[in-house]
């Protein structure tokens, strides 16, 4: 009996009894999300597939409530379980309710003749992804993105106790990425339905998941909490990323920043130098930037494009250390950016930084 809701306990996944993946064991909690990434053609997709019994297991058991996944009766399965997969449908003269309507046939008789109560959940479903205006509309006509919200769907209208979705973000705008993302997180909260899906936006994986399953190479290279998995030197390992960085702290990819002895010296305090650190990056100018705390947003986006960052500990008095490397700075620079700097008790002597640099004929306002 397993102690979780779902289990994989020595998965292992591939094609044609030739394993891809191995020794796959985590467990899952009834109501959680949990989110699959890693680069294109890890396996992701496989793993998904065999726990929905498009493609057999090479070995190994997946426990659902208990009870061996492999064994259930389709039907029964069915009524528990939903999909929504990348591969494209292209059913024959079906409008968009009939493929909704679809998640239904698992409670119909042979006939497959919905009741009036099954019409009402095709309804609230199409509602709650907000497609009401394409029911009568020839699915294969629609987008690729109504397409998706139109699949979703269909899964929310199966009244799943599981659900898996492979890239389901895939195709749509960022309103309807958010949109769908939010009907899975309410779905795992307030119904306590499990979602165990793949993306790609590894941004939007850290904001929604509970636990992410790292795929890479023939084993799973980590498992757990995103605060766990979103580290930099995780995700560079996993990605294989040399060309950029991967910023925890915002969830994003930063490109590369300029190379050299820096030409411009930026001053600035609480995200007030994030734009001009951008421009400065697609410019192609290297710079540094100080004197930031290491609690500072500038900070965590400084340390990655900057040539040269000039720090000072969280919440202490200005060093002679850091002011002196920072006038040598302002000497060596070209041109000296006053971003805006927020002065307070403890960072006075940034006021006596940027009186230098007026001084020297050196000092610019950023102007947003």
């Amino acid at each position: 009996m397993s102690e979780y809701y779902f289990e994989l306990k020595g998965l292992s996944v591939g094609y044609n009894g030739k394993m891809l993946i191995g020794d796959i064991n985590i467990g899952i909690n009834k109501g959680e999300i949990v989110t699959l990434i890693g680069p294109n053609g890890s396996g992701k997709s496989t793993i998904l597939k065999t726990l929905t019994r498009q493609i057999r297991m090479i070995g190994g058991t997946v426990y659902f409530e208990g009870e061996d996944l492999h064994k259930l009766p389709h039907r029964r399965l069915c009524k528990r379980m939903s999909v929504v997969l990348t591969e494209r449908m292209r059913p024959e003269l079906m409008t968009c309710r009939d493929v909704v309507a679809a998640g239904r046939y698992p409670y119909t008789g042979r006939l497959g003749i919905l009741s009036e109560e099954d019409e009402r959940k095709v309804d609230a479903a199409m509602e709650i992804v907000r497609a009401r205006e394409l029911e009568d509309r020839d699915f294969n006509l629609v987008s690729d993105g109504q397409r998706q919200r139109i699949m979703l769907a269909r899964a929310i209208c199966q009244e799943p106790e599981v659900i898996i979705l492979d890239e389901p973000t895939s195709f749509l705008d960022v309103r309807y990425k958010l949109e769908l993302l939010s009907i899975l997180k309410s779905m795992a909260r307030k119904e306590q339905i499990t979602v165990i899906m793949s993306l790609h936006e590894i941004d939007l994986a850290q904001k929604i998941s509970d636990k992410i399953m790292c795929v890479k190479g023939e084993r799973i290279s980590q498992f757990g909490v995103p605060e766990e998995v979103f580290k930099e030197e995780v995700i560079r390992e996993l990605y294989g990323i040399d060309n950029g960085f991967f910023d925890p702290c915002f969830g994003s990819i930063e490109l590369p920043g300029p190379v050299g002895t820096p030409e411009v010296f930026v001053l600035s305090s609480c995200g007030t130098g994030i734009p001009v650190f951008r421009r400065l990056q697609k410019e192609g100018t290297p710079f540094a930037a100080g004197i930031l705390y290491r609690n500072d947003i500038d900070y965590e986006v400084a340390r990655l494009l900057a040539s040269r960052v000039i720090a000072e500990e969280p919440f202490c008095e200005i060093s002679d250390q850091a002011y002196e490397d920072a006038l040598r700075m302002v000497e060596s620079c070209r041109r000296v950016i006053d971003a805006g700097v927020a002065i307070g008790i403890c960072n006075q002597r940034m006021e006596r930084l940027m009186q230098t640099a007026r001084k020297s004929g050196k000092l610019e306002r950023w102007e947003r």
